[in-house]
């Protein structure tokens, strides 16, 4: 893994496009895929932007459950993939959920999505319920 240190920063509105394209990109051929979604997360969720050299090199879509911040979507650019991007967008996925006083950071992944499951795992996330993993997290 090469690491490379994103800048991020909150969604724009001329970034719907581009992002809404690499998602498509990324999980258009998965058969849980949604368009619908995908544009709803863009338009409503707190959404960061991590870019690497003035680009996008992925994101992070937040929203807010009760006492939870939940990761509506995370996704990392092929072109970016083994470079840390994802942690960084975790990190600061954590950090925001803090700041706004939850409880819990949840994900909901596909059981058969064993990649990310590992990733989520090794960062500490453990199983809720068969596709939701929540990472307690500190209180201020």
């Amino acid at each position: 893994m090469t690491y490379r240190k994103a800048t991020l920063r909150p969604f724009r509105a001329e970034d719907e496009s581009v992002l809404f394209t690499l998602a498509r990109g990324v999980f258009g051929e998965r058969a849980g895929w949604d368009e619908g979604r995908t544009l709803t997360a863009l338009e409503t969720d707190t959404v960061f932007v991590a870019e690497v050299e003035g680009e996008p090199a992925g994101y992070v879509a937040l929203e807010r459950e009760e006492d939870a911040v939940r990761i509506g979507q995370l996704l990392v650019s092929p072109l970016h993939e083994h470079e840390g991007i994802g942690h960084q967008l975790v990190d600061y996925a954590e950090g925001f959920a803090i700041s706004e006083g939850a409880r819990l950071l949840r994900v909901v992944v596909e059981r058969d999505n064993l990649r990310a499951r590992d990733f989520y795992h090794r960062r500490g996330f453990v199983e809720a319920e068969p596709e939701l993993l929540e990472l307690v997290l500190p209180q201020r």
